[in-house]
This record gives structure tokens, sequence and C-alpha cells, in this order.
């Protein structure tokens, strides 16, 4: 008995059913497959069909509830319309942690707190975006069908405000409802910190024109909706209108309700109002419902700006960290660079010291060896003379003059090369070797390399000979 308690529980939640004896029935007709039943109710409750006699006895069960509010919190889904007949179990497990939970905005501040405004992705948008697919269980297994995606939601929207454009007036006179499905809509509300006006439109209900065109499009209520809420409305014959009839347990039309988003993929019930209302009447309703959520929107407001400002600050301590931290890597890098150029100068001057030193001290090193060399010439030209040679009939007395005046004086052997002379002078070190020319003035005659070799008698300095010293220029 605890299992078929339990599998009338089930079907109970996954249904939205409240008759347990028909719910009973309908188990009891699919051979208690639980799966089965589920199957044939979700797929004969399409939006192309009127709600069945299990909906319709839902409808019945309902009709005893205040016309202007429920209470209670029930584990309803709220899940966008498919294209497809058939529903998986599976479907049904995943949308169930949906929920709508009616009352007063104690209970619902109870419940979900402030914190359901601003806590990040309240409702979650990929059930409509991808495709599920499991086994029904049963031999042959039929595939179960993908889940409805964004567009085709968006769709159902757009052609329900053109539908109702075309019936009762243009956007001016008219809610502003968006043309986009449930859960965007929701998110839309969200995000503004508004409230979300739910219309569920019944075509065939003998209520929904006069509903229509003397509450929904008047003026006052058009201009109060527009400006506090977000607007949404389907028609019941779409998917996704007919599934939220069943998720907000609409028992009579023309119905609207006030939600917004809560947490853990979850919406608040805040106000039902199900059958014709005047405008007056639901002015009253929407502002007492506008009155009484306001410090939960203005605080969740706040909170967000809060939320943004600090984020802001953030980012703006952030960028100035990174512009410090930039700046700080620059000097340091450009202090690096410094450094490097100091030290590359450094090092340079330091090799242009020591190649600068290297080249004095081998330039001192060739003169010293340049001056010895050149010493050790004289003195060998020196001693080449020989000892001054006593006056004599073969004897010639030689004067040289130089640039600067001084005189020198000696005795030579009249066979004597003129190379000699040359010697004499060199020995002397008063001038550099090879840069002059001995000559005579009277007559003027140059003994240059050509005369190295001949005696001083064959050139006429004998017995004595007066010779100036000539630079070459």
């Amino acid at each position: 008995m605890g299992d078929v308690s339990d599998k009338v529980a089930y079907f109970q939640a996954i249904t939205g059913l409240e008759d347990a004896d028909l719910c009973t029935e309908i188990l009891q007709a699919h051979g208690w497959d639980l799966e089965l039943a589920i199957s044939t109710f979700t797929g004969s409750n399409s939006p192309d069909e009127p709600p069945s006699a299990s909906a319709a006895a839902a409808a019945t069960t309902s009709s005893s509830a205040p016309a202007d509010a429920s209470s209670g919190s029930q584990q309803l889904a709220v899940e966008p319309p498919s294209t497809a007949g058939g529903r998986s179990l599976t479907w049904r497990l995943i949308t169930l942690p949906v929920s709508v939970i009616s009352g007063g905005l104690g209970l619902v501040s109870g419940a979900i707190g402030l914190g359901m405004w601003i806590a990040g992705g309240v409702l979650s948008y990929s059930l409509g975006m991808v495709g599920l697919g499991s086994g029904s269980g049963r031999s042959g297994g039929a595939a179960s069908s993908r889940l409805v995606s964004v567009s085709a939601a968006a769709a159902e929207a757009m052609e329900f405000v053109a539908s109702f454009e075309r019936e009762y007036g243009t956007a001016a006179l008219r809610p502003n409802f968006v043309s986009e499905g449930f859960m965007d809509a929701l998110q839309r509300s969200r995000n503004a910190f508004k409230l979300l006006f739910v219309y569920l439109h019944s075509p065939d209900h003998p209520d929904t024109p006069l509903f229509c065109e003397q509450t929904l499009c008047s003026e006052a209520l058009t201009a109060f909706v527009n400006e506090n809420f977000v607007a949404w409305g389907g028609s019941i014959r779409a998917s996704e209108g007919f599934k939220m009839s069943n998720s907000l347990k609409a028992s009579r039309f023309p119905f609207c309700a006030v939600v917004m988003a809560a947490t853990n993929q979850r919406i608040a019930l805040l106000q039902q109002v199900e059958g014709p209302k005047s405008p007056e009447e639901m002015l009253m309703i929407l502002q007492r419902v506008l009155e009484e959520s306001g410090p939960v929107l203005i605080s969740a407001r706040l909170e967000a700006e809060e939320r943004r400002t600090n984020m802001r600050l953030r980012e703006e301590q952030d960028a100035a960290y990174r512009e410090a931290l930039e700046a700080d890597q620059a000097r340091e890098r450009q202090r690096r660079e410094e450094q490097e150029r100091l030290e590359r100068e450094a090092a340079e001057a330091e090799r242009k010291r020591k190649e600068e030193e290297e080249a004095r001290e081998r330039a001192e090193r060739e003169a010293a060896e340049k001056a010895a060399a050149l010493a050790k010439l004289r003195e060998e030209k020196s001693l080449s003379l020989g000892a001054e040679p006593e006056k004599g009939s073969n004897v010639t007395q030689v004067l040289v003059r130089f640039p600067t005046g001084e005189r020198k004086e000696r005795r030579f052997h009249s066979d004597a090369t003129v190379q000699s002379l040359y010697d004499y002078v060199d020995s002397l070190g008063c001038l550099e070797m090879g840069n002059y020319t001995l000559i005579s003035n009277f007559p003027r005659k140059s003994y240059g390399s050509d005369k190295f070799s001949s005696s001083l008698k064959e050139e006429g300095l004998y017995p004595q000979a007066s010779l100036f010293v000539e630079l070459n220029s």
C-alpha cells in the first residue's frame, strides 16, 4: 500500500493534479506504470487540445480557493514549451526544483531573503538551450523529446503580442508585453529590479474580451504596469502559456499573477488574480503588492549598486596598483639599464686606459730600444773612427758648423773617406742620423751619399776644410 500511495503522491507532484482519486484512476488505467501514466498525461494535455478530464478535475478542485490569492508552497514544474508530444520522466525530474511560492511578503521574505535579487544566476537558461534524451524503460524504448529552445519560446511570445495587438489595440494602449520566453522575462525583471506581471490569456473564455478591452488596456492600468513592472503574457493555447497555467494553478480566467525570481531556480508567487476585475481593483491589488515589495526591491537595488561600486572601486584599485607596478618596473628597468650603461662605459674607459697604457709602455720601450740602438750605433761609429791623428803632412783639419751655431773640429787622415765625416757627426749625437747633408760654401758643394766612398783628399778637403750641416727637409 505504501508503494501505491507513493506513486499517487509522486504523480500529483509531477502533473499538478490535486484530486487523489482521479490520479489513482489514471494510474490504474496504466497498470500502475508511473512513467507511462505521466507520459500519456503530458502528451494528451498538448497546447493544440483542450485540457482533458484530469485538468478539468484539477480546475474544479482549485475553484474553492480564494480568487485573489493562494497560500502554501508546491513543488511545481515551470518548464519552457516543447514542440514534441511526449516527455520522459527525466524531463520532469529536471524541472521539478522550480517551485512557486505563494503568500504574503512576510512569507516570501522569510523563505528567500533579500539576497534573492542579487544572487547571480538565479534561473538557469541551459534547459531551454540543450536537448535531453532518455529511454522510456519499456520494450521498444521510445526516444524522449528535446527541450524547447529559447527561440521557440520567443516565437510564441511574439505571436501572442501580435495577436493581442490585432485584437485589442496598439502598444501605446496596452501593457508592454515582452516578446521573449517566460524565463527570459523573469531574468529581465530581476536585472531591472522589478516584479514580473504575468497575464495568461484564454481566448475562448467569455470574460476575456471585456477584461482585455476595459481593464488590461485601460490607460491608468497600462501606464502603471509599464512603469513599475516587466509584463509577460502567454496564451494557454500555446505550449509555454499552457504549462504556466498548470504551474501557477490557474483555475479561473482571466488570470493574472505577480512573481519574482528567488534562489535555487525557484520563483516566488506574490499575488494571483483570478476572474474579471475592474481597472480600479487591479490597480489597488498591484499597488499593494508593489508597496509590500518596495523595501525588498530598494534593498536589492542598493545592494547591487553597492556591489557595483565596490567592484568599480576594486577595478580602480587594481588599475592603480597595476599602473604603480608598471611604473616601478619601468623605474627598475631604467635603473638597471642606466647601471648597465655605466658599467659598459666604465669597462670601455678601463679598456681604453689599458690600451693607452700599453701603447705608452710600448712607445717608451720602443723609444728606449731605439735610443739604445742609436747609442750603440754612435759608439760603434766613434770606435770606427779610431784615435784622432796628430798634425802632419797627411792629416787634414775639418771644421763642422751645426745649425745651432755650435762648432766641432777634428783631424782626419787625408785618405779617410767622406763617410768618416758623417760617422764623426753621428757619433756626436747632435743630429738624427741620415737627416742631414754636409756642404761647403766656397765653392758650394754637397757631399751626399754618392761621395761617401771618396777620400777627403779627392774631394778637395785637404789640408783643411770648413763644412756646414744642412738639415734635409
